[in-house]
């Protein structure tokens, strides 16, 4: 069988995207597994390797190179800048054509930033809403992968205080259905999804919340009525320990931080993001541009390695 054949953009140039790349091929033979091509600036790959000092040959990685940073000896390494958010884009453009044209299957994204994105005059929050307009998709979700937590998001990037009045029944049906897909294509048979609730004790029967009462368990009937095995809404202050125990394969979370949290707690090294409702597989390292130790050699590679690997497992 012909070994997938993954893009991998490189991120923000200023970010720790570059750097991850060169440790992720310095500490694995990639090409193993699948065929990846790395999308990004050849010449910033050179810089970097230069300034951390680090012993790596470039002709290891198949590469496209873009030249969207004309002179990397002056990128502003670090911090946000409109020459790296069009670069961010820039590259994940290219993925996107490449997938259009049959050349990749999968996709996996190294950190870009949405204040760089913003300074470029790109409408875009990140990677997820970028790539939905860019394939013209327009149900998606937002899902977490680790060993031991999968988690996916009903409402994504938006203030905490606008969370209440997205929580409807709609929303939390696409969201477990999104779940429920998420689980197909990581290739868990049967799965059981758990949903959390989104007040203190999931509402405690209408005393801290009515959102239980009258969205999210109606949801969850109304899915579990298609063949869904779902149940909830349980408190997230047990839930996502009961899942992690093992006993749930997929939480579906009412918002960023309430998924978050307890994720990164267990997985910050190790978890992948994933985009689920898009034509194609596309996942990401469960880390930021991590500005603050970027070019200096502290960066560690686990997350984009298991995100390669997830890529390569997934199925749409």
């Amino acid at each position: 069988m012909a070994k997938k054949r993954i893009a991998i953009t490189m991120g923000d140039p200023a970010g720790v995207g570059p750097e991850i790349i060169v440790k992720a091929f310095a500490q694995e033979d990639i090409y193993k597994i699948c065929n990846p091509i790395v999308i990004g600036d050849k010449a910033v790959i050179k810089e970097l390797i230069k300034v951390i000092g680090m012993d790596f040959d470039l002709d290891n990685i198949e590469m496209l190179n873009l030249n969207e940073i004309k002179n990397p000896s002056k990128l502003l390494k670090g911090t946000p800048s409109e020459e790296s958010g069009r670069a961010c884009f820039s590259y994940i453009r290219k993925a996107v054509e490449l997938y259009r044209l049959g050349v990749v299957q999968a996709i996996v994204t190294c950190p870009i930033t949405k204040v760089a994105l913003k300074m470029a005059g790109l409408p875009w929050l990140g990677h997820t809403d970028m790539l939905a307009e860019l394939t013209d998709t327009e149900d998606y979700a937002m899902a977490f992968y680790s060993e031991h937590l999968k988690v996916i998001l009903v409402t994504i990037h938006v203030p905490l205080k606008e969370v209440p009045y997205l929580i409807k029944k709609e929303n939390v049906i696409k969201s477990i259905c999104f779940a429920k897909k998420a689980c197909d294509m990581l290739r868990i048979e049967n799965p059981r999804i758990a949903v959390c609730g989104l007040n203190p004790h999931a509402g405690e029967e209408g005393i801290i919340g009515r959102e239980e009462i009258e969205e999210i368990t109606p949801a969850i009937k109304e899915t579990k009525a298609l063949g869904i095995n779902v149940s909830g809404p349980y408190p997230s202050d047990s839930l996502f320990w009961r899942a992690y125990k093992g006993e749930f394969d997929m939480v579906v979370a009412m918002y960023h931080d309430q998924a978050l949290a307890p994720f990164k707690l267990v997985a910050f090294d190790k978890g992948v993001n994933f985009t689920v409702g898009l034509p194609f597989i596309r996942t990401s390292p469960d880390h930021g541009t991590a500005y603050d130790i970027a070019w200096q050699g502290k960066a560690e590679p686990t997350s984009l390695l298991e995100a390669i690997k997830l890529a390569v497992r997934m199925e749409v």
